[in-house]
């Protein structure tokens, strides 16, 4: 667990349950102004995106695994983008302030401003495109980070603790290394990395050959009939 995607990962997970937060209770209050009778089928929509990513963050900041969150990810993204999408066709082209004071939105229980709901939904359109730009770097990174864990021999890095990927730069698996399941041993005579936390078990019969490793990278350990 590299304390660098550690905290990126919190600081990008933050910034996207907030904003979710705060569509979600817009959406709440249009909710309560329109349902049942007026804009029912987006003010119902309009709910789930937000609701859906706070749920998914609950879990997965407790226990999640790569092939988990990328499948969130996905379809997450999806949600918002129908979001940004259903709520620029809702409003348009509207220029809020040019709307007057005096015109009323009616709602369920009366009325209110035009001009504050235009406004409101505005607020909602351009955090559901925010939130969906999120959620493709999210997507795009998280595949990238695993995908260099493969690389580096961590062959079961997609299912995996997801604190066990490195950022750019950083190897996996540092510094909990030991915890967590590892890629399977290579076959006799053959060259694996060594990760932190390894332990070299010399095979029957066999001795050890440690090379350094390439460009002052992890040493290289072959396991070599005597």
């Amino acid at each position: 667990m590299t304390v660098m995607f550690v905290n990126m990962r919190r600081i990008g997970y933050l910034t996207a349950f907030v904003l979710s937060a705060v569509v979600l209770g817009f959406t709440a209050n249009f909710a309560r102004l329109f349902l049942p009778h007026i804009n029912h089928d987006f003010t119902i929509f309009a709910l789930i995106p937000p609701s859906a990513t706070i749920f998914a963050f609950l879990w997965i900041m407790q226990f999640s695994q790569p092939i988990v969150e990328v499948t969130l990810h996905f379809f997450i993204s999806v949600l918002w983008l129908a979001m940004g999408a259903w709520s620029a066709d809702m409003i348009g082209y509207v220029q809020c302030y040019s709307i007057q004071e005096q015109q009323q939105q009616p709602t369920v229980r009366g009325s209110i401003s035009a001009q504050s709901y235009c406004y409101e939904m505005k607020v909602i359109e351009a955090l559901s495109w925010t939130l969906f730009v999120l959620f493709i770097f999210f997507f795009i990174i998280l595949i990238t980070l695993t995908s260099r864990a493969v690389v580096y021999g961590r062959y079961y890095a997609w299912r995996e603790h997801i604190s066990q990927l490195g950022w750019f730069g950083e190897l996996p698996g540092y510094p909990t290394e030991a915890i967590y399941p590892r890629a399977p041993m290579y076959g006799y005579g053959q060259p694996y990395p060594m990760m932190g936390g390894y332990h070299v078990q010399q095979l029957p019969g066999h001795s050890v050959m440690v090379q350094p490793g390439v460009n002052g990278g992890q040493p290289i350990v072959t396991h070599m009939p005597a």
